[in-house]
């Protein structure tokens, strides 16, 4: 069973899958300002799209609190380029 969430304590959204973590994109919190510096995908499961569904769950996240991003990571700054209607969220 596939579950996206917010992981505040690690201070990253992921993916875990059957109770294991999948992948994962980590942030670090500026007032309002969600950094993003980095994004991975635990090897076993790398292919399935969960960099993308974490990222944009993510986003999703941000948006729905009134928050904006600065995308260090490089993964999230190619998914805003396929994604531009996230590109209002750029800080």
């Amino acid at each position: 069973m596939e579950e996206i969430k917010l992981n505040e304590e690690q201070s990253w959204y992921e993916v875990d899958i059957d109770g294991k973590l999948a992948a994962l994109t980590h942030f670090t919190q500026n007032g309002n300002i969600s950094i993003f510096d980095h994004t991975e995908t635990e090897p076993a499961y790398e292919g399935q799209g969960l960099a993308a569904k974490v990222v944009q769950f993510a986003l999703d996240d941000v948006r729905a609190k009134g928050g904006k991003i600065w995308p260090l990571c490089p993964f999230v700054l190619s998914w805003l380029r396929k994604h531009p209607d996230y590109s209002d969220l750029v800080a």
